[in-house]
């Protein structure tokens, strides 16, 4: 009645218990020793500083910068394995070749801007000349906006023809990338003009 109260087993008493549990059924045969629990508790230890930090820094650093490189080899020749997320999967890469065998108008805005920039500082914002200039700007955007506006349904079309369904994602991927000038595009483009993918 007033004897000592036997301890409630502590959580990792319980974690403990589980765990040979679980490497008990789990044992290729019937009769499987179950491991000792000093081995279980050395096979979970490792040391949460390493030993040698300076090495540890110095081949984690060689190991981002491979993989930087793999990437940017994979940028230019458009191997799936090492590409980015954003650019991997094969509905990114016919989006990337069907964006890239067609002419856009939009590979060209950023020139437009660039070019009603340096116009509009060179002539005085009062002149009637600035109208003209701020009326083609706008006629360029205009136009821009309906071709990106086709090639999506197209792009659209043609993904649905092929995989059954569209990747979220997908075509607004390949808008954008028809807005870019095709020369420092990311992947770079694989396929000439007029050669899109089957």
């Amino acid at each position: 009645m007033f004897g000592r109260k036997k301890e409630a087993p502590s959580a990792q008493d319980i974690v403990d218990q589980q765990a040979a549990g679980a490497t008990r059924d789990t044992a290729l045969g019937k009769g499987a020793p179950t491991p000792k629990r000093s081995a279980q508790v050395a096979a979970r230890k490792r040391p949460l500083v390493p030993e040698d930090r300076k090495a540890s820094k110095a081949a984690e650093r060689a190991a981002v910068q491979e993989q930087r490189l793999k990437m940017r080899q994979a940028m230019d020749t458009g191997d799936e394995k090492f590409l980015p997320l954003r650019d991997k999967g094969p509905q990114k890469r016919f989006a990337r070749d069907y964006v890239d065998a067609r002419f856009s108008l939009g590979e060209y805005l950023m020139f437009g801007a660039l070019i009603f920039v340096i116009v509009s500082l060179l002539v005085p914002a009062s002149s009637e000349q600035m109208i003209y200039v701020l009326g083609g700007f706008w006629v360029m955007f205009l136009a821009v906006f309906v071709d990106v506006f086709i090639l999506s349904r197209k792009l659209r079309k043609r993904l649905t023809e092929k995989f059954g369904e569209v990747e979220r994602g997908t075509v607004w991927y390949g808008s954008m990338r028809s807005l870019q000038f095709r020369r420092l595009r990311l992947p770079k483009p694989l396929v000439k003009r007029g050669e899109y993918p089957a």
